[in-house]
């Protein structure tokens, strides 16, 4: 029987991950049965919120068991199918091993085509980095022309889209990143009207009043700690804070006790809401339908740092939380 290269999770990592904590092993590759594809992995992703399902503790969705391989978003081309909506040579996205070669159910895959849009993207702009953009923002942020949107982690695949469509709706847009090549970037590349380094600015609640001087309305959080902190304090009456990750807390081995925004968001009547893409799941067509759309007329642009080699997965995804990324984070497998 064939055999694959597959990563499993070997240790449930004890702040940031280390290499070791990821096993590559041998698998073999079971025969097809009907309904079922014989797939090659062409892109991982590999994105912030893998670390939580690491950790064994309750969640949104299962962590990850020891010992198994680890999914996450794979873009892959059919090698073998028996399945009569997809033939050999079609690629595909879902959510797949960290194999280089896997048999999966058809029903849990769909087809990309790469004449429309790179196979990457996919993954990214018209994928689970796009629609998290695009219905955090508008199911929860309700952006109104000329309000002010503060993104943190704006650099990021998901923050650097956030801006772009806050543009597109005619909102001041500034966002928070950790170098000055990425703020360029922001200014440059996604039409950000400014942007603050937390990494050489001294004191963030000063830099934020500055960079919004009429108060911030929409704040998309994708960082959490001591940034999200510092932008508490300039919400503006009726502001709306979508919380969408919180990498700064993602690796901290205790809870962190830090300042309380309850007193700050009822003297503003401010609303606070998490989410999980998942939730608008019916609403997934339209939101690719509405981004391919800006995409195909230029109004939207994305970044991907692409790593090459499948045996550089997991190097890529610790790479995340040093900041090491541009915009979407991807593992080409040659």
């Amino acid at each position: 029987m064939n055999t694959t290269k597959t990563i499993n999770l070997k240790n449930r990592p004890e702040g940031k991950p280390e290499l070791t904590d990821f096993e590559f092993t041998t698998s073999e590759i079971p025969g097809l049965l009907e309904g079922e594809v014989l797939l090659s992995t062409k892109f991982v992703s590999v994105d912030p919120y893998l670390r939580g399902r690491m950790s064994d503790a309750p969640s949104y969705i299962e962590p990850f068991k020891l010992n198994k391989p680890i999914v996450s978003g794979i873009v892959a081309e059919v090698l073998e199918s028996k399945h009569s909506k997809f033939n050999k040579g079609n690629h595909v996205s879902g959510m797949l091993q960290w194999k280089e070669t896997q048999v999966a159910k058809a029903d849990s895959l769909i087809k990309v085509d790469p004449g429309k849009a790179p196979l990457s993207a996919y993954l990214g702009i018209l994928g689970m980095t796009g629609l998290t953009a695009y219905l955090g923002l508008t199911e929860i942020g309700k952006p109104k022309k000329g309000e002010t949107l503060l993104v943190s982690g704006a650099a990021g695949a998901v923050g650097s889209v956030v801006g772009q469509i806050g543009k597109i709706k005619g909102l001041q847009v500034l966002g928070i990143a950790g170098t000055d090549e990425k703020i360029e970037i922001l200014k440059s590349e996604f039409g950000f009207d400014e942007g603050i380094n937390y990494n050489t600015t001294e004191n963030m609640s000063e830099a934020i009043a500055k960079a919004c001087p009429e108060g911030v309305d929409v704040y998309f959080d994708n960082v959490g700690g001591e940034i999200s902190d510092a932008v508490f304090t300039h919400i503006n009456k009726g502001a709306r804070i979508i919380i969408c990750g919180q990498i700064a807390l993602y690796n901290k081995t205790e809870t962190p006790l830090g300042p309380r925004p309850q007193p700050i968001i009822l003297k503003k009547s401010a609303l606070m809401q998490g989410f999980i893409v998942g939730d608008y799941s019916s609403r997934f067509s339209e939101a690719v339908k509405q981004l391919a759309k800006w995409l195909e007329e230029d109004k939207l642009t994305y970044n991907e740092t692409i790593i090459k080699g499948f045996d550089n997965i997991p190097e890529a995804f610790i790479g995340l939380f040093d900041g090491k990324n541009k915009g979407k984070m991807l593992v080409e497998i040659e």
